[in-house]
């Protein structure tokens, strides 16, 4: 079963343009991970420091093995110092409502 991905992001003013390209560049790996279904990159109208990542996985373990990459061999190490605030994910499963 497929699940659902959010993950929120915030990113200091000065660092949008720095997160733009960074996520360019990895967001390529991300969608070419065994797995991936779909990703969108939703930014605020309001607020473009303010992202949400929407991510679908073929299932949990295909997510699981993508976050595994990205806290091993994978990890965006210039990623943290572009943060606001910590990134929040939110995993959800498909409803049959």
């Amino acid at each position: 079963m497929s699940v659902t991905v959010l993950l929120e992001l915030k990113f200091k003013p000065e660092a949008v343009a720095q997160a733009r390209a960074v996520f360019t560049r990895e967001l390529v790996k991300t969608r070419a991970h065994d797995g991936c279904l779909q990703l969108d990159v939703l930014v605020d109208e309001d607020d473009d420091t303010h992202w949400l990542i929407y991510e679908v996985w073929d299932t949990v373990e295909h997510d699981e093995a993508y976050r595994a990459f990205r806290a091993g061999d994978g990890q965006i190490t210039d990623l943290p110092p572009l943060l606001a605030a910590p990134p929040v994910k939110t995993r959800y499963v498909t409803s049959d409502i």
